[in-house]
Formats: structure tokens, C-alpha cells, sequence
């Protein structure tokens, strides 16, 4: 293990579980991640793997099968796995995201009956918030439920869904009027619906159909799909937690440990940048020596180096504050914020430390190249992380004149 990004505090148990990941990236990831990334495959030998260590359990309760974890294991996990390959860990954070939801909002009956194959992995989630008109604005969701008897019909568009094709378990967003007169504020009209589906693409339960992956620039392996909702008849205990009119904040609560997970993916990308870097620098010559005895050259990893440590105490710092029960989402929202955007510089510098040959598709640092940018929109881009940040400094640091 490199000697950057070490975190102190942790316990045998978490020492043993981040020492059996690291191995298993480093022997069954970062070996054939570049091959399958080009081809667009997904990575099932891996998901295979992660589902033996329980990984897909790794933060739900004993009670449930799972392994009963804390947010800083399951970051400081992510981290090793995205350093290894970026679209691993985006297949485990959305499974991840509705187990927690399912967690901390779901029904008895709910957490019965999902939990327990989540935690197996048979069961892989996915949620989805974002439509194709919406970018940032959640309350402009037009997706729509109506109550018909004991049952929901859901009509709309939804997009951007990671693990689209591969989940069989989608927690989606949608607006529900009922109950809610006419003014209510958009996001005391939303619900969040469970909805169960085959695995595949296509028309995978009667009035939901999944049409096919998206080609993306990079992270590429996981599959990302828009969702498509004509008539699709929902049972009212598939509303998650029993009661309409929660969703806004339970999606917001899922995307808030959603924020740090991707700010533990920034980190992971930007370690495996940086060892590239270093390890390019140091064979290759010019002018007759190491391209690492270049002053400049030093400079640049010195950079590199210090922002791969600030993101990742940030990182750690707004986990272990949600592990605590406190409000994170100020130190998860600079958490995000640093970790992508250092992720992005990072990557850059070990592409130019590359020259050349980082363009080439046989050199890993194209791969992450094409990666970091993804990082730097998923959860809510830069300017979103922001305005949540400045509103809770007013919170924090209110004038009483």
C-alpha cells in the first residue's frame, strides 16, 4: 500500500476488511480493468468476487445478513475499489444507496423483505431522481403516480439510472399530488416508489421498459439507462416508508452518504493517478536522467501528492461525522466538492507527466482520463456543492447584529 492516504483511528476488524479489499483490487481489478473498460463489458467475474465478500451487505445490520459497518468502512472501501476501476464502485454505491434508504425510511415489512437479498446481493439496486428536461432541479420532476384502488400508475421519463439494466430493485421519484392540495411546495409532493423489475433491457415488468445502455465518454462497464414509465401499476405498500409525500427527503438523505461515497471515488482515482504518475516519472529519462530528478517534475507530484491527502482527510472527516449521528451534509458537501475537483487536477498532472503516451489507449492514465470528469456532476455538480455549502456557513456563522 502506498504511503498517501492512510487514516488513523481505525479498528482490526476495519484494518482486515480494507487489507482484504486492496488485495482483491489489486489482483482481480487493476489487471483487466482497461481491457473491459474499452470493450464497455460489465465486470460480472468482479461483481461475482465483491458478492463473495460481502460487500453488497457491507452496511446493513447484522439482524439483516449484512455485515453491519459504519459509512467510513464502506468509503474507505470504495476508495480502494475506484483506485482499482471507477465503474466497480459506481455498481456498489447505487445498491448501496437504496439499502440505506431502505435503512433508515423503510417499512418493517420493507426492510423484511428487501435487506436480507440485498445484503446477498441477489437483489441490486438502483435509484433514480433525474429526468431528461431536469439537470439539478429536483423540483421540477414531471413524473408522475395516481392513486388507482390499493395501487399507484406511475407515467414519465427518468434518466441517468446507474445499474439500470443489471438492478432488480429501482427506487424512483416521482410526483404524487394526492393528498397534497393544490400550492403544496414541490418537494412536500414527492414520493419515492420501490420498484421491482427483471434484470435485462427492453420492457422488464408490464409499463416499464429500459431501452438500452447509454455510450458514454467514460465510465464505461457499469451500465447507465434512461427509464421509461407507461402505466406501470405500483402496490401502495411499495411506497418506501408507508407514507406518501417523503420522498424529496429520503432521496436527499440517500444522495447525502451518496456525496461521500463519490468523494471516496475522487480519492481512490486520484491515489491511482498519482502512483502511475510517480512510477512513469521515474523511468522515464530525458536530457539524461529521470524525468522525476526534473525540478518541475518534482514540483508537480509534490502538488499532486498534497491534494490526494486533503481530499482524502476531508472525505474522512465527513463520514465518521454521519457515523456519529450528526448533520454532514456541509463536510459532505466539501468533501465532494474538493475530491472531484482534486480528482480531475491529479489526473491531469499524471497525464502531462505521460506526455505523449498518456493519449494512448495502452497507457492506464487515458482510462482515468476520461473518468474524472463523470465525478465531477454525479451527486450534484460543483455549483450545487456550493450553494449547499454557503447556506449552511450562514447557518453556522449567522450575524447577530
Amino acid at each position: 500500500m502506498a504511503r498517501l492516504a492512510q487514516t488513523a483511528g481505525l479498528t482490526e476488524i476495519q484494518q482486515e476488511i480494507l487489507s482484504t479489499v486492496r488485495d482483491f483490487v489489486d489482483k482481480e481489478i487493476i489487471p483487466v480493468a482497461t481491457e473491459l473498460e474499452h470493450r464497455d463489458e460489465y465486470p460480472q467475474q468482479i461483481v461475482d468476487g465483491l458478492k463473495e465478500l460481502g460487500l453488497f451487505g457491507l452496511m446493513i445490520p447484522e439482524e439483516y445478513g449484512g455485515l453491519g459497518e459504519s459509512l467510513l468502512t464502506y468509503a474507505l472501501c470504495v476508495e480502494e475499489i475506484a483506485r482499482g476501476w471507477m465503474s466497480v464502485s459506481g455498481i456498489i454505491n447505487t445498491h448501496f444507496i437504496v439499502a440505506y434508504m431502505l435503512k433508515q425510511h423503510g417499512t418493517q415489512e420493507q426492510k423484511d423483505h428487501f435487506l436480507p437479498k440485498m445484503a446477498a446481493g441477489d437483489i441490486r439496486g438502483a435509484f433514480s431522481m433525474s429526468e431528461p428536461g431536469l439537470g439539478s432541479d429536483v423540483s421540477a420532476i414531471t413524473s408522475k403516480a395516481v392513486k388507482d384502488g390499493e395501487e399507484y400508475v406511475l407515467n414519465g421519463q427518468k434518466m441517468w439510472l446507474t445499474n439500470g439494466g443489471t438492478s432488480s430493485l429501482v427506487a424512483v421519484l416521482v410526483r404524487s399530488d394526492e393528498g397534497h392540495p393544490e400550492g403544496t411546495a414541490p418537494h412536500k409532493s414527492m414520493t419515492t416508489f420501490l420498484v421491482e423489475k427483471e434484470p435485462g433491457f427492453g420492457e422488464v415488468r408490464p409499463g416499464l421498459t429500459i431501452p438500452g445502455k447509454i455510450d458514454k465518454m467514460g465510465y464505461k462497464g457499469v451500465d447507465t439507462t434512461e427509464l421509461i414509465m407507461d402505466g406501470l401499476r405500483i402496490p401502495a405498500n411499495r411506497v418506501l416508508g408507508g407514507v406518501t409525500g417523503r420522498g424529496f427527503y429520503q432521496m436527499m438523505d440517500g444522495v447525502e452518504v451518496g456525496r461521500v461515497n463519490v468523494a471516496a471515488r475522487g480519492c481512490g482515482v486520484a491515489q491511482r493517478a498519482f502512483e502511475l504518475g510517480v512510477q512513469y516519472a521515474q523511468q522515464r529519462h530525458t536530457f539524461g536522467k529521470a524525468i522525476a530528478q526534473h525540478q518541475a517534475i518534482q514540483f508537480k507530484l509534490a502538488e499532486m501528492a498534497t491534494k490526494v491527502e486533503a481530499a482524502h482527510a476531508m472525505m474522512v472527516n465527513a463520514a465518521r461525522k454521519k457515523d456519529s449521528g450528526e448533520r454532514n451534509d456541509l463536510e459532505a458537501g466539501m468533501a465532494k466538492y474538493l475530491a472531484s475537483e482534486y480528482c480531475k487536477e491529479v489526473v491531469e498532472d499524471a497525464f502531462r507527466i505521460h506526455g505523449g503516451y498518456g493519449f494512448s489507449k495502452e497507457y492506464e492514465i487515458e482510462r482515468l482520463y476520461r473518468e474524472a470528469p463523470m465525478l465531477l456532476i454525479g451527486e450534484g455538480t460543483a455549483e450545487i456543492q456550493k450553494m449547499i455549502i454557503g447556506r449552511r456557513l450562514l447557518e453556522e456563522y449567522r450575524f447577530q447584529g
